[in-house]
């Protein structure tokens, strides 16, 4: 099964043979031990910190089909090399942009994304419910702005409730939060420790749907729910609004109500707070525990990675564009 690797130091990265040469700097500028990755084991990089590569060493990448996200000092996203698109459809391209190019398929596709989104919320907050969070009135709420989601008949319509369900589910952060708190959502910058997990979660999440997304036939920058726009892979954002609740949020709640995480693993600095390296280690460490952790499949009839559902979201997706089955979005059942 291939991995992904993170490179949070600076350092030079090199084609040494059939594998991947990676010598970080120290302090002083010095070159380190180097680290030698096979790539057949790598499906992505995650990079944290400066890079020095040459193009040599980004065709040898996408011939390996091997993905590289990029992230700069303060945690913010800032692109991806992707391999080439080898499984680029023209059909497919043109099934997605006349869906979107119709009112009534693209506002059916972007309910249906919500409405997984939403169910899988509520999930959430039912299961912090039951061990004594008393967040039923909440959950009430949320059902309610819900159940409005099939009257929509504009994208805005779907985005204004969206936006009430969002607020509503972060309020509930304050309850199922032991020693910290959300304090309202801050984007960018994050004010405190809650917002820069979530931030820094989200985009991890965002990058492994435009990952799967890559390894479709889908074109990820054609969206439903998100606006498609120039230099942002939109679809991969409509992706992340169904697995956000599962795998980011879940492991924002065990990371700190667990303690893995406190407050000496963030920096707060220029009105912003941001994980520093042992943070996002311990953060990492969590969500990649959460991608690789199986659930038995009730279609498939076995044991499927939460990082593999990603990729059957996308196909189901694929499949409805193609006409072949009805898409119906991802709710957890366990």
């Amino acid at each position: 099964m291939k991995k992904t690797y993170y490179l949070f130091n600076p350092g030079r990265l090199e084609r040494k043979d059939n594998t991947l040469k990676f010598t970080a700097y120290s302090d002083t500028g010095t070159l380190q031990k180097p680290r030698y990755l096979p790539v057949e084991n790598i499906d992505s990089l995650y990079v944290f910190g400066s890079l020095d590569a040459n193009s040599a060493l980004y065709n040898f990448l996408g011939k390996n089909d091997i993905a590289v996200h990029f992230f700069d000092y303060y945690e913010n996203y800032t692109g991806s090399f992707m391999p080439k698109d080898y499984l680029l459809s023209g059909k497919m391209l043109v099934r997605q942009v006349t869906a979107y190019n119709s009112n009534k398929q693209r506002l059916e596709i972007a309910h249906r994304i919500l409405e997984g989104a939403s169910f899988n919320m509520i999930k959430n907050l039912k299961y912090y419910d039951k061990r004594g969070k008393d967040l039923s009135p909440i959950i009430d709420i949320i059902t309610g702005f819900s159940e409005q989601l099939k009257n929509t008949s504009a994208i805005d319509q779907l985005m204004g409730l969206e936006g009430n369900i969002r607020k509503n589910y972060y309020e509930a952060f304050e309850l199922i939060l032991n020693d910290f708190s959300m304090e309202g959502r801050s984007y960018r910058p994050p004010q405190n420790e809650v917002n820069a997990l979530i931030s820094f979660g989200n985009m991890m999440c965002y990058s492994e749907c435009l990952r799967s997304i890559n390894q479709t036939q889908l074109n990820p920058t054609i969206s439903y729910l998100h606006q498609p726009g120039e230099r942002r892979y939109s679809l991969a954002l409509d992706m992340a609004e169904i697995f956000k609740p599962i795998l980011v949020d879940r492991v924002v709640f065990k990371v700190l109500n667990k303690k893995m995480l406190q407050t000496k693993h963030f920096d707060k600095k220029l009105n912003k707070v941001v994980l520093n390296d042992n943070g996002k280690k311990i953060f990492i460490k969590a969500f990649e525990d959460r991608l690789n952790e199986t659930i038995k499949h009730r279609t498939l009839k076995k044991s499927v990675s939460y990082k593999h559902l990603i990729k059957l979201e996308c196909y189901k997706l694929q499949k409805h564009l193609l006409n072949i089955e009805e898409y119906k979005p991802l709710k957890i059942w366990w």
